[in-house]
């Protein structure tokens, strides 16, 4: 749906260049790295907490569909922390079910990801004056996540464990073209996923109860970073044998 309405107001900064390979058009596609952070949500963190970052890396592919529609795939790993003793009401303290539980989170992550970007702007376009635009993405994830929680409480609560599932990532961002190849990035998202298993804790297994995990709910992810990438150029040349065909 956010593509489909971006797509009508897309018509407005593209018109007809957005069609692809016409004779004489380029298309491009980047490959980038790029480093942030990397923030879970859930039981040990029932809000984002920006304290909660730890470091993540991503490496990228893009290809440009058209003048405002890239694809995307990427790679990205980083590491999850959360502890409930950082957990704090309006007033500053402590949160009762945070003190009760008394427990913290530990471990790494690895997604791969695809989706769509929707640009506003051709920042490609070196016969523009403007050379940056920004952009929303959608797509669908796997990733897996390896990860430790332990409760000074209840030790019954302590497990290591793993977990493989999907996701839904949803980003904002912004690029800007320093020169024809190269480029800076800078994108903050959400993935939702379908487990509430990232910190072993869901108030429903294992003997727990809603005292200990919220049953009704699912983690999620955040990630944010910076990235450098480098653009390549492909000029889609008239091709001659239509010239000729054209003579006769």
């Amino acid at each position: 749906m956010l593509l489909i309405g971006f797509g009508s107001v897309g018509s407005v900064f593209f018109g007809g260049t957005a069609q692809a390979q016409v004779p004489g058009a380029q298309t491009t596609s980047e490959i980038g790295l790029g480093a942030g952070g990397l923030v879970y949500k859930g039981e040990l963190a029932p809000h984002y907490q920006f304290r909660n970052n730890r470091p993540a890396i991503t490496a990228f592919y893009r290809r440009d569909l058209s003048g405002a529609i890239t694809a995307r795939v990427a790679v990205m790993g980083g590491m999850l922390r959360a502890d409930d003793r950082n957990v704090r009401g309006f007033n500053g303290n402590q949160l009762p079910l945070s003190a009760y539980r008394d427990a913290h989170l530990k471990g790494n992550l690895l997604e791969l990801s695809g989706g769509i970007e929707y640009n506003f702007f051709d920042f490609h376009d070196r016969l523009d004056k403007v050379h940056f635009t920004p952009y929303v993405f959608v797509g669908l994830a796997g990733f897996y996540a390896n990860t430790e929680v332990e409760s000074n409480a209840f030790p019954d609560l302590d497990r290591k464990g793993s977990t493989l599932s999907l996701a839904v990532p949803v980003a904002v961002g912004f690029k800007y073209a320093l020169s024809r190849h190269w480029n800076l990035g800078l994108e903050v998202g959400a993935r939702k996923t379908f487990t509430d298993n990232l910190d072993h804790i869901d108030g429903k297994t294992r003997g727990q109860t809603d005292e200990i995990g919220n049953p009704n709910d699912q983690d999620w992810y955040f990630y944010n970073g910076l990235s450098v990438s480098y653009t390549f150029y492909k000029i889609h040349c008239p091709d001659k044998r239509d010239d000729k065909a054209k003579k006769k």
